[in-house]
């Protein structure tokens, strides 16, 4: 496994690539990419994470700002690159930067969406999946089990 964050140059290798997307919210959802960094801990992965280890809270969330867009675009661009999202729905948060990578790649086959009850837009969220044919899953562990098989079993998104 290789696992990359920002902003750290994502790898042109044929392992498939899969973003971590979901629930951040600034440090107030638990840390659920340590479970999928672990669980791929021996797979020929690549782990695109956008938790930044020197992410700085008093960075202004503006477009002129330097290390705000640099976040963005590393975000964008592996989004783009990946062969799978794994995108989490921390019942804790509100999520609007997740829901709207959400709608940016509804219709593009490689969203594995976790969205426990609890969520503040769930119902939303499981009518879009319903609407688009996104697979979803009421917890992480049966996420990172259809995501290890169709790993196992070369079945690539694009």
């Amino acid at each position: 496994m290789i696992h990359i964050k920002p902003p750290h140059p994502i790898p042109q290798a044929s392992d498939p690539k899969v973003f971590l997307a979901g629930s951040i919210e600034m440090g107030a959802a638990e840390h659920w990419q340590d479970k999928v960094v672990e669980r791929f801990a021996n797979e020929a992965v690549i782990l695109l994470n956008p938790r930044r280890d020197n992410w700085d809270s008093n960075w202004a969330q503006q477009k002129d700002n330097p290390a705000f867009r640099e976040q963005v675009a590393w975000e964008l661009n592996a989004l783009e690159k990946s062969d799978y999202i794994i995108m989490y729905f921390d019942p804790n948060t509100k999520s609007p930067i997740s829901l709207l990578e959400m709608g940016l790649h509804a219709r593009g086959g490689k969203l594995l969406v976790v969205c426990p009850l609890g969520f503040w837009r769930k119902g939303n969220v499981d009518i879009v999946c319903e609407t688009y044919g996104i697979s979803q899953f009421a917890d992480l562990d049966a996420a990172l089990t259809h995501l290890t098989s169709l790993i196992c079993n070369n079945v690539y998104a694009k």
